[in-house]
C-alpha cells in the first residue's frame, strides 16, 4: 500500500483512536506502552478532509511527543466508529462522524509513508486488551462495551475477526427477544435494547416511576431524567427492593447474550467494557454464575473468565497500533 522504507531500528507504532469529542494518538513501542500521547477535539459534522487533517495533527504530535520520527515507526493504525471495510481501509458509514464512504486510510497515506490500517473502533479496543490489557496473552477473547449501544470485538487464535467485506462482528445486534423492544438498527428484540446502558436507564426509569418511595426513585431527586446507569447499581447495593430487580434483570439479559457468544465461539475470556463495566465483580460474579448454569455442557464444559478490561481509554490506541 506504499513505498514505506523504515529505519532497520523501526520499532514503534502510531496508533489512533476517533471518539466522538476527542481524537487520541499515541506513540506505541514494541512492550505495547504508549511513550507519546497527544489530543485533539473531533469536532464531527465537519468535512471529512477537515478531521483527516487533525488525524495528521494528532499523529505527528504524538511522534513529538516521543522524541521519535516517522523513519523509526513501522506502521499506523486507526480505530474508528461505525462500518469499516478494513480491506480498502474505507469508512463506509459512520453515525457518530456524519460520514460516508470516506477514503480515510488513503487520504491518510498522503500525509505518511507509513502502512495504514484502520479498523472499528470496538475491533481495536479488544485487540489492545488481548496485547497489553486484561486478556493478555489470551487466544480466543469476545469483548462487549456496554454504553449507548452495545459494540463488541472479537479474536479468535490470536487475531481479529473482520468478517468478509465492510461491518465485522455486531454482536449487540444478535436477536435476544422474538419481536421485543425496538432497536436503533431497526430490527426488534437485539441484544443492544437490552443490555446496554441505554437499556438500563429505561429500564429503572420505568421501575422507579412505579415505584416512586423506592431509592431507585429518590437518587434521581424527583427528576428521572437524572437517572443513569450507575443508580440502579448504587439503589441495588443500599438493599433497595426496586433497584435490586433492576439490576438482576439487567444481569440476567446480559447473561443471555454472554452465554450465545459463549456458544458460538468458545472464548477463553469475556470481556465487558464502557460505563456499567466499573460495576466490577458486582457485575461480572453473577454473570459467570448464570453463564456456568445455561452455557452447553454448563460447568462439565469450558468456561471463560468474565472480566472487565483494564486498559480505560488506551485500549483503542494500543489496538490501532496492533493493527
Amino acid at each position: 500500500m506504499s513505498n514505506h522504507s523504515t529505519s532497520p531500528a523501526a520499532s514503534r507504532r502510531l496508533g489512533i483512536d476517533i471518539g466522538g469529542t476527542s481524537i487520541k494518538a499515541g506513540t506505541v513501542n514494541q512492550e505495547n506502552e504508549i511513550i507519546g500521547r497527544a489530543a485533539v477535539p473531533t469536532d464531527a459534522g465537519r468535512p471529512w478532509q477537515t478531521v483527516a487533517q487533525d488525524i495528521v495533527k494528532a499523529a505527528q504530535l504524538a511522534l513529538q511527543d516521543a522524541g521519535h520520527t516517522e523513519k523509526e515507526c513501522l506502521s499506523l493504525g486507526v480505530g474508528c466508529p461505525g462500518t469499516i471495510d478494513a480491506q480498502s481501509g474505507t469508512v463506509v458509514y459512520s453515525n457518530n462522524l456524519h460520514w460516508k464512504d470516506v477514503p480515510l486510510a488513503q487520504a491518510l497515506q498522503k500525509a505518511f509513508s507509513l502502512p495504514v490500517h484502520i479498523s472499528n473502533d470496538a475491533n481495536c479496543a479488544t485487540l489492545g486488551e488481548v496485547r497489553a490489557g486484561a486478556a493478555k496473552n489470551c487466544k480466543n477473547v469476545v469483548l462487549l462495551t456496554l454504553g449507548t449501544g452495545v459494540g463488541s470485538g472479537i479474536v479468535l487464535d490470536g487475531r481479529l475477526f473482520e468478517g468478509s467485506g465492510p461491518g465485522g462482528a455486531e454482536f449487540g445486534h444478535t436477536l435476544l427477544v422474538m419481536d421485543g423492544e425496538r432497536c436503533t438498527c431497526g430490527r426488534r428484540g437485539c441484544l443492544e435494547s437490552y443490555a446496554s446502558a441505554t437499556a438500563l436507564i429505561r429500564q429503572a426509569k420505568k421501575a422507579a416511576e412505579t415505584q416512586p418511595n423506592s431509592l431507585l426513585a429518590k437518587l434521581c431527586e424527583g427528576d428521572l431524567s437524572r437517572m443513569d446507569g450507575r443508580i440502579p447499581f448504587t439503589a441495588a447495593r443500599s438493599g433497595d427492593a426496586a433497584g435490586q430487580r433492576v439490576v438482576k434483570q439487567y444481569i440476567a439479559y446480559l447473561a443471555a447474550g454472554i452465554t450465545n457468544a459463549v456458544n458460538i465461539f468458545r472464548p477463553e475470556m469475556v470481556l465487558l467494557s464502557g460505563g456499567i463495566s466499573k460495576e466490577g465483580a458486582y457485575l461480572t460474579d453473577p454473570l459467570e454464575k448464570l453463564v456456568r448454569q445455561n452455557a452447553f455442557g454448563g460447568a462439565a464444559s469450558f468456561l471463560p473468565q468474565i472480566r472487565t478490561a483494564a486498559l480505560g481509554n488506551d485500549a483503542g490506541i494500543i489496538g490501532a497500533a496492533n493493527l
